[in-house]
């Protein structure tokens, strides 16, 4: 094989596997942290809906102190929360106030959830139109479209 297209090849393996793949692997955690807030917000609302629904206002809990070690605590007032409105801002809410403003948020997740996605279909799309090259230059006969997509899809 000629030196140019040795070069070439590995300059498109090197794009794939130090660029490409990588940008993938960090947008799908940024997706998953996406999902995780998504999950957490839902959480918030029904526990709020609860206790909006059963008039509690006062309750024990266990709180998470890190490393799964727990702490019982009392919450003398349910009536008032604090919700984390981004950036490191808290904003002090009535429960009536959290869950008008929570479908607003889960709409900017949505949208959020939406541009990344998009991001992941852009970058697969890349490493697939990289391991096209790749066989063109290699001279090798197209793949099955459904194996290819298999593997275009497991990264």
């Amino acid at each position: 094989m000629e030196e140019g297209r040795q070069k070439d090849l590995q300059l498109l393996e090197e794009i794939i596997d130090k660029g490409l793949k990588q940008k993938l692997l960090q947008t799908i955690a940024s997706r998953d942290k996406i999902f995780e807030e998504q999950k957490v917000l839902s959480d918030l609302r029904k526990n709020l809906e609860t206790l909006e629904k059963n008039g509690v206002n006062s309750f024990k809990t266990m709180v998470n102190l890190g490393s799964e070690v727990y702490m019982q605590a009392e919450v003398p007032d349910t009536r008032h929360i604090f919700m984390d409105v981004g950036l490191g801002f808290y904003v002090e809410f009535t429960r009536q106030e959290a869950l008008d403003y929570i479908p607003q948020r889960e709409e900017r997740i949505k949208k959020q959830l939406e541009e990344v996605s998009g991001v992941i279909a852009q970058i697969k799309g890349r490493i697939k139109l990289a391991h096209h090259q790749i066989q063109q230059i290699l001279n090798l006969p197209d793949e099955n479209p459904s194996s290819y997509r298999q593997r275009a899809f497991q990264y």
